[in-house]
């Protein structure tokens, strides 16, 4: 078990806001699993941490994938305390051309993944009567907006995921938010960009402005600022059943 008991995992750790999110929770004093494809951007975050970590390389959409990390966090430090699911991508297509590979690429990994971690994580915190769950969604959890009909639907979809957990562990001890970031100073940011200078002739400096003429205060969020919401969520028990927005006071 982890000295102080608290035991964190976080999915998306290897780069972004799951990054972000993994070297807070452990200069908070916890252990923390770390999951992402990537092997070696896992041992990266590992460094920037300054606690215990555990490195587990699994595609999250896997259907043994859940059930083996959170099976390595607990034989490692106990059951887990918080999970923050960070784990997430984007595709554009204008809704006549979204495919069906597009259609279910989205609903996997932004919403069967976190249902299912969800899913494995709550007996354990019900049982020790408490616990945090927070999912990195997006705006587009509380909008809708043209040519991501796929990830609009299931940046939805996993709000209300959270909302009906909440509902359901309000007396249980266990806190289950959302953080709903606006464009965010990010590698997925920087593919979003690439993609609209492609599609557009317009150069990466054009496109990136664009995006950051989107949000009220005229530029992207920082990682910084998604983490500080993530951990409100984590550190106050009086929070639950929250979509909270990050994205400089666009969406009300």
């Amino acid at each position: 078990m982890a000295d102080e008991g608290r035991v964190a995992l976080v999915t998306g750790a290897g780069r972004g806001i799951g990054r972000g999110v993994a070297a807070r929770l452990s200069a908070e004093g916890h252990a923390v699993g770390l999951v992402s494809r990537t092997e070696a951007q896992l041992h990266e975050t590992a460094a920037l941490c300054s606690g215990p970590t555990l490195v587990l390389a699994r595609d999250i959409t896997s259907t043994s994938a859940v059930d083996e990390v959170f099976a390595a966090v607990e034989h490692e430090w106990g059951p887990v305390d918080v999970l923050v699911a960070c784990a997430g991508a984007g595709a554009s297509a204008p809704l006549a051309a979204t495919s069906d590979e597009m259609w279910e690429e989205m609903l996997a990994l932004n919403l069967t993944a976190p249902f299912r971690c969800i899913r494995r994580a709550v007996p354990a915190m019900v049982d020790r009567g408490g616990g945090s769950i927070v999912v990195v969604a997006s705006v587009v959890a509380k909008r809708g907006e043209p040519y991501v009909a796929a990830y609009t639907a299931s940046k939805h979809g996993v709000l209300g995921v959270v909302r009906s957990a909440a509902a359901e562990l309000a007396t249980k001890g266990v806190t289950v938010n959302a953080v709903c970031p606006g464009y965010v100073d990010t590698p997925m940011t920087d593919h979003t960009i690439e993609v609209i200078a492609e599609r557009t002739g317009r150069t990466r400096d054009e496109a990136r402005r664009e995006l950051e003429r989107k949000q009220p205060h005229q530029r992207l969020v920082t990682v910084d600022e998604v983490v500080a919401a993530v951990w409100a969520c984590v550190s106050n028990p009086g929070i639950s059943g929250q979509a909270l927005v990050v994205d400089g006071g666009g969406l009300q």
